[in-house]
């Protein structure tokens, strides 16, 4: 079953694509368009979907918030269909240029993106009901940026919310540097987010705050247990709850409460 749908958030418009390979789909991803320019392309599973909805749309520039298949999946055809530059942080266009491998999982939910030449993110944006400024937030991957309209308080942050309450991480993200990244989106100021998997279009910035606290919150607690002499498996074991077990398994461990802990436990210091 998949889900596709159109939102507008005033100026701003939203489709919404989950592809379910068995039953509904494991998380919808959602692509923004801010006058004629596309924020993330969605998942390569669902392009004919897109395409249909973009079709008498015209787009000038294409804006990725990072490489991860369900964002970058359409940046390609997209890129060749309205002859628009797709720009990314440097570490993203490198994946993107050359291609990248992705586990069985990823193929089946989301389809594997294809390899497209990608530009560094100008310093501004203008469009004609904004101006985006692109900035580094580390800790999802190392190349994600989110995209900030002041004028209007809008946030475009790709994966750096997903919800308040993590339940698990990939084996490639770090707690440190995504704490980090909150705390730097934080200082500005805005009130509607726009999340790669979750549209706040109101209250958006307290929510940001909510994951941030949580963040921290769990971060310490980690720290404590190891500064008690606990090994990092033994704090899976006192603080798992089973939340991420069907996550888990679709993913062959790559998406996990473990990781979660393990990020959080390297870096927290003993003493």
């Amino acid at each position: 079953m998949n889900i596709v749908a159109r939102h507008r958030f005033g100026p701003v418009q939203a489709f919404q694509l989950g592809y379910g390979p068995i039953g509904p789909p494991l998380m919808s991803v959602y692509c923004y368009l801010v006058d004629d320019v596309l924020i993330d392309t969605g998942q390569r599973r669902m392009q004919a979907a897109l395409a249909a909805m973009l079709a008498a749309t015209p787009i000038r520039k294409i804006l990725l918030t990072h490489h991860h298949e369900d964002h970058s999946g359409n940046a390609a055809a997209i890129s060749r269909r309205f002859q628009a530059p797709v720009h990314a942080h440097p570490l993203a266009a490198a994946k993107m240029q050359n291609g990248y491998s992705i586990r069985l999982y990823q193929h089946v939910v989301w389809g594997k993106a294809e390899p497209t030449a990608v530009l560094p993110p100008d310093p501004i944006v203008a469009t004609a009901h904004g101006v985006l400024t692109p900035l580094h937030t580390p800790g999802h991957s190392k190349d994600h940026v989110v995209y900030y309209d002041r004028q209007n308080g809008r946030l475009f942050s790709g994966d750096l919310f997903i919800g308040e309450r993590i339940k698990f991480f990939r084996s490639d993200e770090r707690l440190h540097d995504q704490i980090a990244s909150l705390h730097t989106v934080l200082a500005l100021d805005f009130d509607a987010l726009f999340c790669g998997h979750n549209p706040c279009p109101v209250h958006g910035k307290r929510r940001l705050a909510n994951k941030l606290a949580f963040l921290e919150e769990f971060r310490g607690r980690v720290a404590q247990m190891k500064n008690r002499g606990l090994s990092q498996a033994q704090v899976v074991r006192e603080l798992d709850r089973g939340q991420d077990r069907l996550v888990k398994w679709i993913t062959m461990g790559n998406a996990s409460f473990a990781n979660m802990v393990g990020s959080a436990y390297g870096a927290a210091r003993q003493g």
